[in-house]
């Protein structure tokens, strides 16, 4: 049996288990084995059909791996709006209590209230944005 046949066998083979896995690796893998085949079809030696599948597969798997994985992965969530204010410090303007009060939030000054409705939180302490409700912050102070 000529060589490029066994080459475009293996192909096949890494092709479909490929298809099975979804890790890219055996697909780039079949393509080396596939340029093998076609070096071996116009007839080099073993030794260079050898070097070609090595060389093939290690430019596949460290040049396009890398880009196929970075774009399978989703970028991290961004959040915007009322949602991006929790967990980020605010200035007491007036003081909190369980009912009502005020702090500046990254420029813009809100309604508060204290996420422990026993808390009286001084003017000029700085809060934590545990939640937002509505049109107003429910704050917690800082240790």
């Amino acid at each position: 049996m000529d060589s490029w046949i066994i080459w475009l066998i293996l192909a096949a083979g890494l092709g479909v288990a490929e298809i099975f896995t979804l890790t890219a690796a055996l697909g780039l893998i079949a393509v080396a084995a596939l340029l093998t085949a076609g070096v071996a079809a116009i007839g080099f030696p073993i030794g260079i059909q050898l070097v070609v599948f090595i060389a093939a597969s290690v430019a596949g798997i460290a040049g396009v791996r890398p880009i196929a994985r970075r774009h399978l992965t989703q970028a991290p969530t961004r959040q915007f709006g009322v949602s991006a204010l929790v967990g980020r410090p605010a200035y007491v303007t007036q003081e909190v209590t369980g009912r009502d009060g005020r702090v500046r939030i990254g420029g813009e000054e809100w309604s508060a209230r204290a996420y422990d409705e026993t808390l009286v939180i001084p003017a000029g302490a700085t809060v934590d944005v545990i939640e937002i409700e509505g049109a107003t912050a429910l704050v917690y102070p800082r240790e």
